[in-house]
């Protein structure tokens, strides 16, 4: 089974509150190609990303430095929000970390077992460009915590798991942690 590297996007140019799909700013840039500099040696291998843009952006610099092109996954995709309401997304993801998948409800425990497929679904190891909820959902399967928020993935940070069955993921290492405010 395979071992994933699951890079949470660079800084975005917009928060959760302010714009649907923001690309990256400079420091979001900045993050990308460092993160790039780091798992540069290890490839190249595939690369998944989010359809948002600011995935995309993020993984530029692993695409150009391994000469292959990110498949997108909508799996991998930021938690879907309840409303389009951009006043009111913010609200809406500060209680949702506060709680657990099960208070979320069975449309969201779907949403993560998707997630947790599309990683089952790798056939190689791979570099997956994924969201902050995405990346604390698949770190609470692994550890069997039914919480929504683990840890306090800092932009561009890399988590490791391990696919050891298509129900079963392990973390082998935290990416970098980092005071994270939903805007």
């Amino acid at each position: 089974m395979p071992r994933v590297w699951l890079v949470r996007h660079g800084h975005a140019a917009a928060g959760f509150s302010d714009e649907h799909d923001p690309g990256l700013d400079d420091v979001g840039r900045a993050q990308a190609a460092a993160m790039a500099t780091t798992l540069g040696p290890r490839g190249p291998m595939p690369i998944v990303v989010s359809p948002l843009r600011r995935t995309r952006e993020t993984a530029m610099p692993l695409e150009a430095a391994w000469g292959v092109a990110a498949r997108v996954d909508p799996r991998v995709a930021e938690i879907p929000s309840p409303t389009d309401d951009l006043r009111e997304r913010g609200a809406w993801l500060s209680q949702a970390m506060a709680g657990t998948w099960a208070d979320l409800g069975p449309a969201y425990e779907t949403w993560r077992d998707h997630l947790v497929a599309a990683m089952a679904d790798l056939e190689h190891d791979t570099v997956v460009v994924s969201h902050f909820i995405a990346i604390n959902a698949l770190v609470g399967r692994a550890v069997d915590d039914d919480r929504v928020m683990h840890v306090a993935l800092g932009n561009c940070s890399v988590t490791t798991i391990d696919v050891e069955s298509p129900s079963h993921l392990a973390v082998v290492e935290l990416g970098a942690q980092a005071v994270t405010e939903v805007t």
